[in-house]
Parts: structure tokens; sequence; C-alpha cells
């Protein structure tokens, strides 16, 4: 199926009315999306049928200086899964830290248990009734 022969024309005034920001049906905004919706194409139409001119948008975007708003939002996305995991390696530190303080205490509470258990001559724990049952 070849794409109608006016829509690579569509998709080019499209680019030009949001480059110059006069958009008619879109937002605006610097992305394949909104170029999309401004050319009345599907998405994929830029992604798979036309990637020439996907490349070409962002070509001028980046003429202008301007950073894509998908690539904005990538960034974004990149500086706080980074904060994310510098704050999750310096909780894994801590709780590292704090392993053998609970091994040791653990031991030392297994070691008094079982003294305990000596003491009262209870090699195995029974279980007492607490009444009888009335026949």
């Amino acid at each position: 199926m070849s794409p109608a022969p006016d829509e690579r024309d569509r998709i080019r005034a499209a680019m030009q009315r949001i480059l110059t920001g006069a958009p008619e049906h879109s937002n605006g905004a610097l992305t394949i999306v909104a170029l999309a919706i401004e050319a009345q194409v599907p998405r994929n139409a830029l992604t798979q049928r036309h990637p020439d001119l996907r490349n070409e948008f962002y070509a001028h975007v980046r003429e202008r200086g301007a950073v894509p708003d998908v690539e904005a939002r990538l960034r974004s996305t990149i500086v706080k899964l980074k904060e994310t995991i510098a704050n999750k390696n310096e909780e894994l530190a801590r709780l590292r830290e704090d392993v053998p303080a609970l091994v040791r205490a653990l031991s030392q509470l297994t070691a008094e248990n079982e003294a305990l258990r000596q003491q009262l001559h209870l090699q195995t724990p029974t279980v007492v009734p607490l009444r009888a049952r009335p026949q």
C-alpha cells in the first residue's frame, strides 16, 4: 500500500506551520506526534513511511537551537533515574553496613535462648493446656 500522493506535501506544510509558530490543528509542540496531528496523518506515517521527513523535522528543530520535546523529556527522565540510582546505592550501602551487627545480635540472642532452655531443662518446647475441658 503506497501512501497518498499528497501525504508528503501535507507533512511538509505542517512542518512549516509548526516551525513558524502558526499551527492550525495541533498544539505546535516540536514533536512527531504534534507534526502528525498538524498534518492530519497517522503517526506511523512519520515513523515508518516517511522517516526522512521525521529526520528533516528534527534537523530543523535543532538548527533553530531548540531541543525536541521528546529529547527534553528523555533528558529529564535520565536525571531523575540517576538521582534514584544514587539514592538506592546509598540505601544499599547502609543496609550492608547493618548486616554484620544484626548477625551478631541474632547470634547472641540465639545463644541466650539456648542457655535459658538448658536452665529449664526443656530441650523441646511442650504445649500445656491453660484449663481442663469440662466433661
